[in-house]
């Protein structure tokens, strides 16, 4: 089986984690993940960096450090992974789900304008209050869908004229740019990359927050140290274990010593797909929008003019041939826990999910195999 996305381990991970071993320093102290942390500080275009457990910790750290809070609302779009709405609900908050646009697959700018200035008030003591439910809309989750920016720009505009903290999921866009600039340069106020095995560069597991603001880079620690006050075992508010592990990071920098390589290898990947493709009517690619250098963290086709049942024969089919193509995220306002959230209308979301089907694209992947690959769906497409 052709693998859909697996790491790529061909750097000094192996040595990184025997220098951990040798040193007994395996837990969440050590100096990997401070080299770690300044790493992809470098790599994001940020000032701070602080490493955690996870990308949905991290998130859900962020969140709670831009301010968010019991039963309040969080602007996210539906089209995401279920982490990034999960993080909202672990602060007691709901997402506010969007639609997002065909142009990147991220929430839709022109709707996001339109539902606050139509579907918001302001109460006597400043909060933004979404008029139907009453809640207090207290952030925007914009998602870096596939690892292309969201039109960010517009997003701050709102943002500023709305008086809302930005906290960005960026899980999959480490190595990114939007208008030329890093894709944790983007003034939000916290920036998240995942460091799943799945992921361009991988940690085994674990996230990191980026920012250029030091008290909240300092806030954010605390939050995701149990909020420890000194030495001795006093603490000042509700903290969370959250760290990575010196161990996670040792992966983390041997990846990070490749992160150029490997996001060329994936841009070089969906480009020979893309061509691959051209021809085939009713295909189209993954979204490139002029504004932004997508990583191309998955690759892969939307299939416009099938039935989605179809798809699935395919993937199927696909599959038995030694292939792992798959389907991608069902949005949020479709999945049970948030079959409650207010949201917009789903005109994008609900035409595209069940017509996407990722391939195989990992950095390891041979000229060989992506050329089977290619054969293969080629072969599905011109027998159906």
């Amino acid at each position: 089986m052709i693998p859909l996305a697996v790491p790529n381990l061909a750097g000094r991970e192996a040595e990184y984690l025997q220098e951990c071993i040798t040193s007994t320093f395996v837990s969440t102290v050590g100096p990997f993940v401070t080299r770690f942390e300044e790493m992809v500080a470098a790599a994001s275009g940020a000032k701070y960096a602080v490493a955690t457990s996870a990308g949905t910790t991290a998130l859900h750290a962020a969140l709670l450090s831009a301010g968010v809070g019991r039963d309040d609302l969080v602007i996210a779009p539906s089209f995401t992974f279920i982490a990034s709405v999960a993080a909202i609900a672990h602060c007691g908050a709901l997402p506010w789900l969007f639609d997002v646009s065909p142009e990147n697959w991220s929430i839709d700018v022109t709707l996001l304008a339109s539902k606050l200035e139509k579907e918001t008030h302001r109460r006597v003591d400043g909060a933004l209050l979404h008029t139907e439910t009453g809640r207090r809309v207290s952030a925007i989750l914009p998602v870096f869908t596939l690892g292309i920016p969201a039109q960010m720009d517009e997003i701050n505009e709102l943002a500023k004229a709305y008086y809302l903290p930005v906290v960005v999921d960026a899980a999959a866009a480490l190595g990114t740019t939007y208008k030329d600039r890093p894709s944790g340069s983007l003034s939000a106020e916290f920036t998240m990359f995942s460091f799943n095995g799945n992921k361009t560069v991988t940690a085994g597991g674990g996230g990191i927050i980026v920012t250029d603001d030091p008290e909240k880079a300092r806030l954010f620690r605390h939050v995701t140290t149990t909020a420890r006050v000194g030495a001795d075992y006093d603490h000042d508010m509700v903290g969370y274990n959250y760290r990575m592990t010196n161990l996670q990071a040792a992966v983390g920098c041997a990846q990070m010593e490749n992160l150029g390589r490997f996001v060329e290898l994936k841009r070089n990947i969906a480009r020979n797909y893309r061509e691959a493709f051209s021809d085939l009517a009713g295909i189209a690619p993954f979204p490139d929008p002029e504004y932004a250098r997508s990583g191309y963290w998955f690759s892969g086709i939307v299939v416009n003019n099938r039935d989605p049942r179809q798809l699935t024969d395919i993937r199927v089919r696909l599959r038995e041939a030694g292939i792992d193509a798959r389907p991608f995220w069902k949005p949020a306002h479709l999945q049970a826990p948030y079959v409650g959230a207010p949201r917009t209308e789903m005109t994008v979301c609900d035409n595209l999910w069940q017509r996407i089907v990722t391939l195989p694209c990992s950095t390891g992947l041979t000229v060989a195999d992506q050329d089977f690959v290619v054969d293969k769906v080629r072969r599905q497409f011109a027998n159906n």
